[in-house]
């Protein structure tokens, strides 16, 4: 696995508590909760890409949800039970950063999940930066 010490080290302290000690946003906050613009949003420690503008959707839950990540492949899911609750948790799977919880309650034309994600654990790449920006590969996936 990759170091991203230095990337770290440049968090604000907020995305510093969200993806490296598995804080949350209070709800309402994030500044991707009511975003829709085209394009994909990357984990903000290593730029690996996590969801797209076109599984996004308004769930009324205070956070950022969508209903799957991008591939199968880039999230790790892991039982917490932390706040006297049993959730899954999802991780980054190259940064290992804390985004979010995954729960079961999602759109059921669309798999039935919403990934509920802290937007300071997020970058947003707008589908015309994406080529430039090296996500070329990925334009597939926005719709």
């Amino acid at each position: 696995m990759k170091n991203y010490k230095e990337n770290i080290d440049k968090l604000t302290v907020d995305q510093h508590r969200i993806t490296q000690e598995n804080g949350t946003e209070l709800p309402g906050t994030g500044q991707y909760l009511h975003h829709f613009e085209t394009g994909i949003y990357v984990d903000i420690v290593s730029g690996e890409p996590l969801f797209t503008s076109s599984d996004k959707f308004e769930s009324g839950c205070g956070w950022p949800s969508f209903s799957q990540s991008l591939t199968d492949d880039v999230i790790n899911k892991i039982q917490d039970t932390s706040h006297t609750m049993v959730r899954t948790e999802v991780r980054s799977k190259k940064a290992n950063s804390h985004l979010g919880h995954v729960f079961d309650d999602g759109p059921i034309d669309k798999g039935g999940l919403r990934y509920c994600i802290n937007s300071a654990a997020l970058r947003f790449i707008p589908i015309s930066k994406m080529e430039k920006l090296g996500y070329t590969n990925y334009m597939k996936y926005v719709k």
